[in-house]
Order: structure tokens, then C-alpha cells, then sequence
């Protein structure tokens, strides 16, 4: 079949390569100049199972209140009239029961543990170079109460096939040495050993290369302006360089998906989440940079070496479609990876970033068809986007050419909400 992706982000170029892989002719429509030019261009570069905690669980609910109105909040909601947060909003406090909850660390982590093996395999058949670390993911705690709740959940995801294990402040500091600097207090947290780190833009970058020279057609500088349908099938793209036509279409457009789909009566519940990322040269620094990829609980915060340079990733901001930088909250991403790793960089030439995440009541992507027999959905991956994208992207390709993925896909589809 011809298949037409909506979007050359990570998650966009991933399925396109499967899709090729699968014997397809492949178009890839995306506004930008190149692919990861939008969400995947400066992420936190994770690829981390270990990070499928759902945004909604049972304390949530009380955290939000108590960030209400502060600038400095991990989680900060922009006042404001908008009727598609406050249906997200319904559906995400429905989201933060214990039992929710663990279902719904069953499907994230089902899906980044297999997407994990995807990259894994995708790097040894491609010889792909994208910055990557394959040191693990280490978790850090700040407080006792912090590394007790991480005890809990770590305890859940071990039972869904995740290994991830306890460690001491004492093992936290052998694991990373560059943690010996920071005046802050570590009680503890985990290690994930499967989990790695890598440059998402560049891996992107080049995996859309080797889709160009397997066929696949980038339709850059293309704004695609609405879906068009014929009873119960897609007929066409309409573009503002004309109509594209397919015999099946993917949507992998993150935040912007709900817009396009829901003239279709197909209403996906994902909501903007804006981050912020800094990127600090670390040339000269060297020894005092981490060189494992860690998450800092206390904070939310999340960082990775690439090279000569450290991202620093974090906070959650829904503000709508805005993608404006508030600038206390850029600084204080670069104050919180100073205060942690004091001498880690040049602090003259830090370069800001932020990005939406495509965010979903229960944290978990949006995968599979719809109630058009050539429209599917790859979206919604939230803050797992670089995480999920290969396995996400094969197993929707093997759905698109009537395979059974290698992966089940319960609790995926649009139907569940």
C-alpha cells in the first residue's frame, strides 16, 4: 500500500521505517524543514522504562493543589478558559485511583520495555550513532519520604518485568561519580540497567535518511490543513501544497493530532504539555558532568550526556498551544542542574528549549485503528515520545499490514476513553 504519515517527528520517522520494512510505499508529510524539528528536538533523551509512572496517580491530586500558583511548581497550570483541559482534566482525576493507576503502568511499561528492545535491535541492524549511552537510568532521591513512594513503585514495575533495584546513597555516587560534587543530600534511589540515554533529534535525523534512500518520500514544508473522509474511509490530505492522496493514513502529529481528528468524530483526549530543556556545553568540565542518564525525583527533573553537552530536561506547563518560555522557568531548569552538578559546564552559552508533550489522561499512547478502515493513530505518547517510538511505530506498522504485532495492544486503542 501507499501509506501517508502525518508527522517526521521521532515517532512519525520510526513508523515510517517499519512501514518500509513491511514492503510499503511511504510518504511522510511534516511543516518543518527536516524531521525533529518540533517536540523531538531537545528532549530530555531518555529512553526510559523506568519513567512510566502515570502523571495520575492517587497524589496528584494533592500535589497540583499545593503547586497552585507557583512559578517554580514541577506541575503548573496557566489559568485559563479552555473546555478541552477541563474535559482532560475530568478524565485524568478518573485516572488517579490505585487501580487505575496500576493498569496503567502495565500498559506504559509494556510498551517501553518492548520499544527499548526495538532500539536496541533498530542500532545493531543500522549502526546508528546518535550519542548514545547505554549506562542505565539512575534515580535519585532527595528525601525519605521520596525514596519511599519510589520503593513502591519501583516494587510494581519489577512485577510487570522491569528491572530496576534499590540502591543506597553510597551506591548512588559509585554508579554516577560526578554526584560527589553536589551539596544536596541523596538518600537513595534506583537503577534501571537496560535503560540508556541518546540524542533523539539526531537519531531521528538519521533514521529519516536511511528511510530517503529506502524510498520513503519527505514532504517537507507541507502544512496539512484537514483530513478529508468519504463514508467510511480517509480520501485524501488536504495540504497547503494540495491534496495527498494514500491508500492508508498514520497520525503521529503529538499534540497537534485532537485537531486534526476531530472533525472526523474522532475525538482524542490529549492535551499540550509544555517542557523545558537546557542544553549546557560541558567542553573543559568533563569529569564533572554525568555520563549516566539520571532522574531527580525532588525536582522532576532529568538529565543526559551527549558528548560535550548536558540536557537538562523538566516541568510540566498547561498553557495550551502556547509555546511562549516564561524565563524564571528556564532559569530555573539551569539553577537545578548547577545546584546538583555545580561545575558542569558553561553557564554563558546555555541554549533553551521547550516542546509539547502530547499528553493523555492515563499516560499511555494511542495506538491502533479507528472507525475508518485506513486511518490509524500512533500519538499521544506524553513525556515517553523518544521512549515508545520504535515499538510503537512497529507495531503499528504490522497492524497497518495486517500482522499481528509481536506486542498486545489492549488498553492502546482510542475506544478505552
Amino acid at each position: 500500500m501507499h501509506v501517508v504519515v502525518l508527522g517526521a517527528g521521532v515517532v512519525g520517522t520510526a513508523a515510517a521505517y517499519y512501514l518500509l520494512q513491511n514492503g510499503h510505499q511511504v510518504t511522510v508529510i511534516d511543516r518543518q524543514p527536516m524531521a525533529a524539528e518540533e517536540t523531538s528536538f531537545a528532549n530530555g533523551g531518555q529512553i526510559s522504562a523506568c519513567h512510566a509512572m502515570p502523571w495520575a496517580h492517587p497524589k496528584t491530586p494533592w500535589q497540583s493543589l499545593k503547586w497552585l500558583g507557583r512559578e517554580d511548581a514541577p506541575l503548573l497550570f496557566r489559568m485559563r478558559f479552555d473546555r478541552q483541559l477541563f474535559a482532560w482534566g475530568l478524565r485524568f482525576l478518573r485516572n488517579c485511583s490505585p487501580e487505575r493507576t496500576r493498569n496503567n503502568i502495565e500498559k506504559s511499561l509494556r510498551m517501553a520495555i518492548y520499544s527499548r528492545d526495538c532500539v536496541k535491535q533498530l542500532r545493531r541492524d543500522l549502526g546508528l550513532e546518535y550519542d548514545q549511552l547505554e549506562k542505565g537510568i539512575l534515580h535519585i532521591c532527595h528525601s525519605d519520604r521520596e525514596l519511599e513512594e519510589l520503593a513502591h513503585s519501583s516494587k510494581i514495575m519489577r512485577e510487570f518485568g522491569l528491572d530496576r533495584r534499590l540502591v543506597t546513597a553510597r551506591e548512588c555516587l559509585e554508579i554516577e561519580p560526578a554526584l560527589r560534587n553536589t551539596a544536596q543530600p541523596i538518600k537513595g534511589g534506583t537503577f534501571s540497567p537496560g535503560d540508556e540515554s541518546g540524542d533523539a533529534r539526531k537519531f531521528t535525523l538519521e533514521l529519516a535518511k536511511i528511510c530517503a534512500a529506502q524510498g520513503a518520500n519527505f514532504r517537507y514544508n507541507t502544512t496539512i490543513q484537514s483530513i478529508e473522509k468519504n463514508g467510511n474511509s480517509i480520501r485524501c490530505i488536504h495540504s497547503d501544497a494540495g491534496e495527498i492522496y494514500g491508500d492508508c493514513y498514520l497520525v503521529c502529529m503529538g499534540s497537534y493530532s485532537p485537531l486534526l481528528t476531530r472533525p472526523l468524530g474522532v475525538n482524542l483526549p490529549i492535551y499540550p504539555c509544555k517542557g523545558y530543556s537546557v542544553t549546557i556545553d560541558t567542553a573543559g568540565h568533563g569529569t564533572n558532568a554525568p555520563t549516566v542518564s539520571l532522574i531527580d525525583d525532588s525536582v522532576k527533573m532529568v538529565y543526559s550526556r551527549f558528548g560535550n553537552r548536558l540536557r537538562a530536561a523538566g516541568t510540566a506547563e498547561l498553557d495550551g498551544y502556547s509555546l511562549r518560555m516564561a524565563p524564571r522557568r528556564q532559569q530555573l531548569i539551569a539553577d537545578r542542574a548547577f545546584a546538583l552538578f555545580p561545575d558542569c559546564g558553561n553557564r554563558a552559552t546555555i541554549s533553551y528549549w521547550s516542546g509539547l508533550r502530547p499528553v493523555t489522561p492515563d499516560s499511555a499512547p494511542v495506538l491502533g485503528g479507528t472507525k475508518y478502515d485506513n486511518l490509524f493513530l500512533n500519538t499521544g505518547h506524553g513525556t515517553l515520545g523518544w521512549t515508545m517510538s520504535c515499538g510503537s511505530g512497529k507495531a503499528i506498522a504490522d497492524l497497518i499490514s495486517k500482522k499481528t504485532p509481536e506486542i498486545s495492544l489492549d488498553g492502546l486503542g482510542v475506544d478505552r476513553f
